[in-house]
């Protein structure tokens, strides 16, 4: 084991040589043939090359050098293509720090039995009148950075949980596909994250509408990662054990407090909101939505198209509950 592996337990040790054919013996070599593929783009600024960096992005694409090297590339290109969603990238910044306090996105204390960060979304909290969709990307990105740390979670990745209950038609008309298709470049095809499943439970008709609009954005091995459960917490468990899940999940844990990850990331400065008022929140990311361009989108129309919801027949059921793939 090599100084990088650090940090890993035994048993992490063997799943990345297993699932992700890590090799202690060839682990600088490998990172050193992705630093070596950095001269192929001189269009883009890669800010950190060292090894613990690189080793994050080929534990994402089981240590395929050139995928890990695209990832990498990606990675910083979505920076430099998104520049006013990280300009002031940190959580004290106004929008992004109401979004954490509200649970964007909140984290659970337990693991799942894979070894897997769970991370929960509350849809309805989301208070259109103090922050944007943009800041709550911004907060779930910034989390995402702080946990990736974590070598373990390196190897074992994440599990994200989505309660769509009491969000409303209206809070979802900001759900428009421009703004669908950023998050899913930031968190599908430019982060260094393994995410071994995606559940969303009590969501509304025109959620599922929704997720058919943006389906064909995203990756085959992402929709294999989707989970529609509805009202069936009972199919949410046969993935995720109660024991571990809050009561909102049907879980045995007490109600989730929205505040708990904010608190671990803000620390004293939580309860501090002098720098916090009407006209300053969210400045850049009500930038960034206003400038946001459909040049790269197939479909610009807002929100749901009508045609779709016939669209939606007994077939789309097969794509509503797929089976879970761990790889």
């Amino acid at each position: 084991m090599t100084h990088l592996q650090a940090g890993l337990s035994p048993e992490t040790l063997e799943k990345a040589r297993l699932e992700l054919n890590e090799n202690p013996d060839t682990l600088h070599q490998d990172i050193q043939e992705v630093r070596d593929m950095v001269i192929t783009r001189p269009d883009i600024g890669f800010l950190r090359t060292d090894d613990a960096f690189i080793l994050r992005f080929l534990r994402a694409r089981k240590f395929q050098h050139f995928e890990a090297f695209r990832l990498l590339a990606q990675y910083f290109e979505y920076r430099q293509q998104n520049l006013d969603m990280f300009k002031s990238f940190k959580a004290t910044d106004p929008g992004i720090k109401q979004a954490l306090k509200d649970g964007f996105p909140g984290g659970l204390a337990n693991l799942d039995h894979y070894g897997r960060k769970i991370l929960v979304l509350f849809a309805a909290n989301w208070d259109q009148s103090r922050y944007t969709l943009v800041d709550i990307l911004r907060a779930i990105l910034l989390s995402l950075e702080a946990m990736i740390e974590d070598p373990e979670l390196q190897v074992n990745g994440f599990v994200l949980i989505i309660d769509w209950s009491n969000f409303t038609f209206k809070q979802a008309s900001k759900l428009t596909p421009s703004m669908l298709r950023l998050a899913i470049e930031g968190l599908q095809d430019s982060f260094p994250a393994r995410f071994g499943g995606i559940h969303f439970v009590n969501q509304p008709w025109y959620i599922h509408a929704l997720y058919t609009v943006i389906r064909p954005f995203l990756k085959e091995k992402t929709r294999k990662r989707i989970f529609l459960h509805g009202n069936n917490l009972n199919s949410l468990h046969q993935l995720i054990h109660p024991e571990i899940l809050p009561s909102e999940f049907g879980g045995m844990l007490p109600p989730y407090d929205m505040g708990t990850w904010a608190r671990t990331l803000l620390d004293h400065e939580y309860d501090d909101d002098s720098e916090c008022n009407a006209d300053s929140y969210s400045t850049p990311a009500k930038d960034t939505e206003k400038d946001l361009s459909p040049k790269s989108m197939k479909r610009s129309q807002s929100v749901v198209d009508p045609g779709v919801l016939k669209r939606m027949d007994k077939n789309e059921e097969e794509n509503m509950q797929p089976l879970l793939s761990l790889d």
